[in-house]
């Protein structure tokens, strides 16, 4: 077992808590994994525009947690909506999981709960969600950690974590998760809206951009739906199953379709 210093703010290796399992608080009640995660975080989003903030935060649990990307997204009707993430393969993983409809991300929302998918290439977890398993895999991810943002019926989304080899999470490390997690939740209901500043469009600024993408998907849906005569939830599913066949994302297949160089027939 490697040992982190205890100055690292991604605290102790898998394993390494305390004997009660915890490994949180001191002995006069403070709470050192908090205070060395509210200490990063507050630097990682220092001198942030609002719309930077989750994406900073990405970056942060990147650096507190022993994983090699994140993500985070919000909860929508079809598909969950992409507002950031650590690098391009996290945000290749996050699309995955919105093209299938399927994954520890999805999994968490409806639970409400944290979701801890901890090897993803054999057991239990790679039996759970096993397409979305082997396309993880493939990209070079082992396990995934969802944590949702907020919690049930509130939960607004999910901030999603990688890892390039199978283990889990210790209580510590999911302590921290569970912190980055908190104030990405806190972040995204603070963004400016209503009286604050807008574009020059007249959009609210922190959404301009964040949503593009999930516009270009139901554009598309759109579209099939007026070329099948079908309803939004058999299009998208459609859609999703145009990608899943062909190996792509559906966000590439919508951009097809928009483009017209995919067509849906009636077959």
């Amino acid at each position: 077992m490697v040992v982190r210093p205890r100055d690292d703010p991604r605290g102790a290796s898998d394993g390494d808590d305390d004997a009660s399992g915890h490994g949180r608080a001191g002995g006069d009640g403070r709470d050192p994994d908090g205070a060395r995660a509210a200490d990063v975080i507050a630097r990682g989003v220092r001198g942030a525009e609002p719309g930077e903030v989750p994406g900073r935060l990405c970056e942060v649990a990147v650096e507190l947690l022993p994983v090699i990307g994140a993500s985070v997204s919000l909860r929508s009707e079809g598909m969950p909506v992409q507002l950031s993430a650590s690098s391009p393969q996290a945000a290749h993983l996050s699309q995955i999981q919105a093209t299938l409809g399927d994954g520890p991300c999805q999994s968490a929302v409806e639970d409400g709960a944290p979701v801890l998918a901890c090897d993803l290439t054999s057991g239990h977890d790679a039996g759970r969600w096993p397409v979305f398993a082997q396309q993880a895999t493939e990209a070079g991810v082992r396990a995934v950690y969802a944590v949702p943002l907020g919690s049930g019926a509130a939960c607004v989304g999910t901030l999603d974590l990688y890892r390039d080899r199978p283990g889990s999470l210790t209580d510590r490390q999911l302590h921290v998760a569970r912190i980055v997690a908190g104030v990405m939740t806190v972040a995204l209901m603070a963004l400016p809206h209503g009286d604050e500043p807008k574009t020059q469009d007249g959009e609210d600024d922190w959404l301009s951009g964040l949503a593009s993408d999930h516009d270009e998907i139901y554009q598309a849906v759109g579209m099939i739906m007026a070329q099948l005569g079908v309803g939004a939830d058999d299009a998208l599913a459609r859609l999703r199953a145009d990608a899943f066949a062909r190996g792509r994302t559906a966000l590439h297949v919508a951009r097809d379709v928009i483009a017209h160089r995919t067509r849906f027939d009636r077959s």
